[in-house]
């Protein structure tokens, strides 16, 4: 019976793709583990105990999920006991939600409130497994600090943190800032929330510090400062929905109609081709579509490579997301590259491309998940200043430190054009924006940014054509 299709599925799974280890290490965890430990089945605990990848073990799960091996199911997490429901779908998830066990309700946010695990299938093996706090008996032990600020309010408090990484949240912002607890950290820090969003970089704090807490936005806020430990081995829905393996195999996989759920920050990417009207006239409508669908198709593998998402085409632009600055900005400039240099016989692509980073919000349309908001809208303008063969980044991409490491590579050979300009449908609004592009490959003169371009020295070059490194 149940072990017959197990191996079965198994060697289903190998003849898939996935790696026989893996496969094995599967099996095992099903055969001589628990109900308790099938019912709530964690791939990046698994991947740390199997001394794997993360990636590698959640397509594992992902692929048995789809053969029937594993059920997949999306935990509500309570942000005070950790505890929650599973849902079988993301249609059955609410964006609010009232903790019993805690007697409180709570906004869900992809990013914080719902993790991804699997169980084992009934037709395997029937495991019964309860709801249950995975805090354990003492029901928050993640949380070192709670603080309940007004608006604009602020306080100090001194802590004696273990070494460590930590994350500070509020319960009605997105996002958090990350800590980490050191003996060299600062021992003075102010930390701040506001609807502008959370700092990207890591802070260093002294594991003895006064930390001053500032509400600067106009509601009350309770300030969270939590362990990450248990966090950092949650796939969460964020992560996962944003992942391209998991669009391909989940398709269906979508909120209910009306629902709007934040997922925290995302890199939101727009694409277009340049002169795709002219193609159409000069190769003919069939030849030019072949060409066409062949772009996505590099777009699409490359984005994946990057562990992006590509969310949706429209004509001959496309829309991806992924969780990353750097890998968004990575994978537009190979696929610049291999669109511009394809095979012989082929006729090169001249592709578009703007990029922006912020906070958006998961949505359904045309049964498929999709992102919207400012950011999205904000990204959409971004790509429209692409001249092609370049790729406009916003402020909030061009100050992360791994875009700015990446730019500051001398073997990348990349060039970043600082500009400014104001974007339709943001209020005249004059936005910093940088143009970045391989050194020495041609890039047309920019439309909106008339300025003398990058000199021959790979960095940063402002408006007036001086070069400086990032």
């Amino acid at each position: 019976g149940g072990r017959a299709r197990l191996l079965a599925l198994s060697e289903k799974l190998v003849a898939e793709g996935i790696e026989t280890e893996l496969v094995a290490l599967l099996v095992d965890h099903v055969e001589n583990s628990d109900d308790f430990a099938l019912a709530r089945i964690r791939p990046y605990e698994l991947a740390a105990q199997w001394q794997q990848t993360r990636r590698a073990v959640l397509e594992a799960c992902l692929a048995a999920t789809r053969a029937g091996m594993l059920d997949l199911q999306w935990n509500l997490i309570c942000p005070m006991c950790r505890g929650g429901p599973a849902m079988d779908s993301l249609q059955e998830v609410a964006s609010q939600v009232h903790c019993a066990a805690c007697s409180i309700d709570f906004t869900v946010n992809f990013e914080q409130s719902v993790e991804l695990t699997f169980r084992l299938n009934p037709s395997i093996r029937e495991v019964h497994g309860d709801t249950f706090c995975v805090g354990g008996p003492q029901v928050t032990p993640h949380i070192v600090v709670q603080q309940l600020l007004a608006p604009r309010g602020n306080r100090a408090i001194e802590l004696a943190l273990e070494e460590g990484r930590y994350r500070l949240r509020t319960l009605g912002l997105p996002g958090g800032q990350r800590l980490r607890a050191a003996e060299n950290g600062a021992r003075e820090v102010t930390l701040k929330a506001n609807s502008a969003g959370w700092p990207s970089e890591e802070s260093l704090i002294a594991k003895r510090a006064l930390v001053e807490l500032e509400n600067q936005t106009d509601d009350e806020q309770l300030f969270i400062l939590e362990r990450t430990v248990w966090s950092d081995d949650a796939a969460t829905a964020a992560e996962v929905t944003a992942l391209q393996v998991f669009r391909d195999l989940f398709a269906g996989e979508a909120l209910r109609r009306g629902e709007q759920i934040s997922v925290g920050t995302l890199t939101v990417l727009f694409t277009d081709l340049k002169d795709s009207t002219r193609m159409y006239r000069e190769i003919g409508d069939a030849t030019a579509f072949g060409r066409v669908m062949n772009h996505f198709d590099v777009l699409k593998q490359l984005i994946a490579e990057e562990d992006g998402a590509l969310v949706k085409t429209i004509g001959d632009a496309v829309m991806a997301v992924f969780r990353q600055p750097t890998a968004a900005v990575r994978a537009m400039l190979r696929a610049q590259q291999q669109l511009g240099s394809p095979p012989d016989g082929m006729q090169p692509l001249t592709l578009k491309a703007g990029l922006h980073t912020g906070p958006c919000i998961a949505v359904t349309l045309n049964d498929r998940l999709d992102y919207f908001g400012s950011t999205v809208n904000l990204a959409a303008r971004l790509e429209a200043q692409s001249t092609g063969g370049d790729v406009v980044i916003s402020a909030s991409v061009y100050s992360d430190p791994g875009v700015r490491e990446l730019l500051s590579d001398g073997e990348a050979s990349l060039v970043a054009t600082r500009f400014e300009i104001p974007l339709k449908g943001f209020a005249e609004e004059r936005f910093e924006l940088w143009r970045v592009s391989v050194q020495n490959r041609s890039v047309s003169e920019p439309r909106a940014d008339r300025g003398p371009r990058a000199g021959s020295s790979s960095g940063v070059a402002d408006a007036t054509g001086s070069s400086t490194q990032p």
